[in-house]
């Protein structure tokens, strides 16, 4: 796991480099018309946003002399002229912030694209399991995603709009007095440095917090996804104890967080109520000498806290700055182990370790040597084997000999090792794991996955379904393919193998490979499989451990623990008919 930041200078400039990454790949590379017109709309609100805050600040000026004075018709006057400036304040108001979440949308839609590609690139998603350093995906793809383009949009609006404000109001200070403008930046800077020096600890407590909630809802979907077999264990107590001590552990972060916000909060409120006091200090003596006119005290005020807000970003809103940080250094981990695996697989292309090739119709295995990724341990040496086209084989072995291992090796999930594979192209090969994949959807999705439903037979896929004795499960539907249901809790396992087998049919692959895929159904229903696939004439090879699939392969390979092999010809094929 990855470890706590620190909130020292050096993970700062981390945070900094990887957030300038992340926006000048937007703004930059994946800029598109849409978005260039809502960035420019944005700059130009933002000017005119400046704008009109100068302008209800001289309006309310006047109206507030007027009303001091006494003044009946300057007070329903300058009350009309305060009332326009309000006209056209909110309609720009309005459509700003319209303006910054439609941006922001379409930043999260161009970096979730971006990411969620990257994500399944080259298998990245099935090699990010062994990280150590990036938890859950999942939700740095979802929630910090979201954090971070919304977070990045309304920091950097904020801060245009303080250095508009800055430009507008510091010569509304000046024009006053000129120690207005000299007690604010002391102010304002003495606040920011002891905000930071403060609260700088919360990024490294964020951090963790979104870790352990992430960890938490993480272990509540393992509960839904395994209910059957909790229930089965009667695993309540355990499962609920272990709930409870991750949720333990996200209250107690909170309280850490809530505690040093408690800490902040002391030196923020005081920091804003004293902020109140500071201006009357220079100009309270001025009024009270006749220097001055009450509207200038209340403009005075206005514009001492519109330029102090722009100056005091960090001491308003350093807790949401800490979140922010937070989610910038979990995305930028998650971009930067991506491009790790990006420059893994440029180096696998100039100096493989397995070499693949992709051109052939049978299976041809040279001097194949695996080993697990680690590359600690060797499962199988110099293995030498062909499986000519419509031919089958069954791999045999004790458990931990590396039978699935040499699928994945095949399939390219698995690339540590030496030796040479010939095979079809990746798209012409169906895999059918032991627990097999269902996926959220119609039984007809079900049937033709990894292949899009559009355009799918449904004839042949009712023949499918009796040809693998599955014509029940078409009546629980009544008949109707594109009905959604919750399939895996639907279906027996036994059934979900059946499901599995049937996308073989359908697909019609040049190689399929069943890793124990027949393991939960009884004899009689694995021969009737079997003997339909036989007739297809696609070659295939299985993982097992029943005696009984040998008369169904030509091939039989038994590895041994110590890496070696024996290959058999079992030259025995079921009869016909």
């Amino acid at each position: 796991m990855t470890g706590q930041p620190d909130g020292s200078g050096a993970h700062r400039l981390v945070i900094l480099r990887r957030f300038a990454q992340l926006a000048k790949a937007f703004f930059i590379y994946g800029s598109r018309h849409e978005t260039r017109v809502f960035v420019l709309l944005l700059l130009l609100l933002s000017a005119a946003v400046g704008v009109v805050q100068l302008m209800v600040s001289y309006a309310g000026r006047n109206f507030m002399t007027s009303l001091a004075q006494r003044d009946s018709i300057g007070f329903y006057r300058n009350l009309w002229v305060y009332l326009g400036t309000f006209v056209v304040a909110v309609p720009v108001g309005v459509f700003y912030r319209f303006c910054a979440e439609r941006l922001a949308l379409l930043w999260r839609l161009w970096l979730t694209n971006i990411l969620v590609s990257r994500f399944f690139f080259n298998h990245a998603f099935y090699r990010l399991r062994q990280s150590d350093r990036v938890d859950n995906p999942d939700q740095r793809i979802s929630e910090d995603v979201r954090s971070f383009t919304t977070g990045v949009l309304g920091y950097l609006l904020t801060l245009i709009n303080s250095a508009v404000t800055l430009c507008a109001f510091t010569g509304v200070l000046f024009s006053i007095s000129w120690k207005l403008p000299v007690a604010l930046f002391l102010y304002a800077g003495a606040g920011t440095f002891l905000s930071i020096l403060i609260g700088r600890r919360l990024v490294g407590m964020h951090f963790l917090q979104n870790q352990k909630e992430a960890d938490f809802r993480y272990a509540l979907v393992r509960v839904r996804d395994n209910a059957e077999s909790i229930a089965f264990f009667r695993g309540e107590k355990r499962e609920q104890a272990d709930l409870m001590g991750r949720f333990g552990s996200v209250v107690n972060n909170t309280l850490r967080i809530i505690g040093w916000n408690r800490t902040l909060g002391f030196f923020t409120s005081g920091y804003s109520y004293v902020a109140l006091i500071v201006p009357l200090l220079v100009v309270g003596p001025m009024f009270i000498q006749g220097r001055i006119e009450f509207g200038v005290v209340t403009q005075t005020e206005g514009a001492f806290a519109q330029v102090l807000m722009a100056l005091s970003v960090i001491v308003a809103q350093f807790e949401g700055l800490s979140t922010f940080a937070a989610s910038i250094n979990r995305l930028g981990d998650l971009w930067d182990e991506l491009d790790e695996y990006d420059i893994e697989d440029l180096r696998a292309e100039r100096d493989p370790s397995i070499e693949v090739n992709e051109n052939a119709r049978g299976l041809r295995l040279n001097d194949l040597t695996i080993q697990t990724p680690d590359r600690e341990k060797t499962l199988a040496r110099g293995l030498n084997f062909t499986l000519p086209p419509g031919r089958s084989a069954l791999i045999m072995g004790e458990s931990g000999t590396g039978k699935s291992s040499l699928l994945r090796t095949i399939a390219g999930l698995w690339q540590s090792g030496k030796g040479t594979i010939d095979r079809p192209n990746i798209n012409r090969l169906i895999f059918l794991p032991q627990r097999p994949y269902l996926v959220q959807g119609s039984l007809r999705e079900q049937l033709v996955y990894p292949q899009s439903p559009d355009g799918s037979d449904d004839r042949l896929i009712i023949e499918t379904l009796s040809r693998v004795n599955l014509a029940e499960v078409l009546g629980r539907v009544e008949g109707d393919l594109g009905q959604i249901e919750d399939w895996t809790n639907i279906l027996s396992l036994g059934e979900q193998q059946r499901i599995s087998f049937a996308r073989i049919f359908l697909n019609k692959p040049l190689i399929a490979f069943l890793d124990e895929s027949t393991s939960a159904l009884d004899e009689g229903d694995e021969r009737t499989l079997y003997r339909n696939l036989l007739e297809t004439g696609i070659s295939f090879v299985s993982v097992g451990h029943r005696s009984t699939l040998k008369e169904f392969h030509d091939f039989l390979i038994v590895l041994e623990k110590d890496g070696g092999f024996k290959i058999s010809d079992l030259k025995k094929r079921f009869p016909d008919g």
